[in-house]
């Protein structure tokens, strides 16, 4: 398959339409881990592909380096999701999945919040890198 900013842009729509169904029938206020379990179960459900809570390895100068980095979900092998339970993000958690993408070589990552009135527009930032400005329309 040819990855598009197109194609980015669609699979994009379904985890926050995954995102918003799960904070719709949950509501805001819980653990992280349980919006992340629901997620699992909503990504299943729609047939979305993903891997969760898996180890990100660090490379530096050539040798892999020790670490306990883990990312949330990779969905469909490209987009990193990072998802939190706070007050409000700060410049941390974006720079996390800023990271993330980078060290996986990933052209998009998502920033979902579920302790919010409602996730779009208020608990979702997105971020790309060099990866996606390399890809066609």
């Amino acid at each position: 398959m040819n990855v598009t900013k197109s194609y980015l842009k669609d699979l994009t729509y379904k985890i926050n339409g995954a995102c918003i169904e799960v904070h719709k029938i949950m509501g805001p206020g819980l653990l992280e881990s349980v919006y992340h379990k629901c997620l699992e179960q909503e990504f299943k459900l729609q047939g979305i592909n993903f891997r969760s809570q898996f180890h990100i390895p660090v490379i530096y100068k050539g040798i892999t380096v020790d670490n306990d980095y883990r990312c949330d979900f990779l969905i469909e092998d490209l987009i990193v999701l990072e998802i939190k339970s706070v007050s409000e993000f700060n410049p941390i958690h974006r720079a996390k999945v800023i990271h993330y993408i980078n060290l996986l070589q990933k052209p998009k990552g998502i920033l979902v919040n579920f302790n919010v009135e409602k996730i779009y527009p208020d608990g979702q930032e997105t971020f790309v890198n060099k990866y996606f400005e390399q890809l066609p329309h």
